[in-house]
């Protein structure tokens, strides 16, 4: 009998040690990753009239939010003109108020790739949902992709 009652004992607290990573690695870390091209033109595109434009590399594109326009973060295009690296923990901006209150806006003017491109205003787009991707094995990482709906010269 006592070798049943320490084997039940055994048993149940190895049970227990595997549960409770397992419990804690289904609770996901939620975040936000918003993505896309900048391209030198005035409607930031990637082909104008069937031509191919150039990347706007080094082009500063910010997060924008809100009634007041404020900042809420920003990333550096790269010499192809992508930008991947605006993540944020949305702790307290949901997807929905992400998508209809803010915008991208490249603060960065057009005519520091192109000089024959206005210096004034600049290229603004409202952002979509693209998708959601789901990492890893133990700790679960849910990541939700928006990008630019499509960017347009604003003053």
């Amino acid at each position: 009998m006592a070798l049943n009652l320490k084997s039940l004992l055994f048993v149940s607290l190895f049970i227990a040690l595997v549960a409770a990573p397992i419990a804690e690695a289904t609770v996901p870390i939620r975040l936000i990753q918003i993505q896309g091209s900048v391209f030198c033109n005035l409607n930031g595109t990637m082909l104008v009239n069937g031509i191919a434009s150039p990347p706007f590399s080094n082009a500063l594109v910010q997060l924008r939010c809100g009634p007041a326009n404020l900042l809420v973060s920003f990333a550096i295009t790269n010499r192809e003109g992508m930008f991947s690296n605006i993540t944020l923990f949305p702790s307290n901006l949901s997807l929905t108020s992400l998508l209809s209150t803010c915008n991208l806006l490249v603060n960065t003017p057009l005519s520091r790739c192109n000089s024959t491109l206005p210096s004034v205003g600049r290229l603004r787009s409202p952002i979509q949902f693209i998708g959601n991707v789901t990492l890893g094995l133990n700790n679960i990482l849910n990541v939700t992709i928006v990008g630019p709906v499509g960017f347009t010269l604003s003053a």
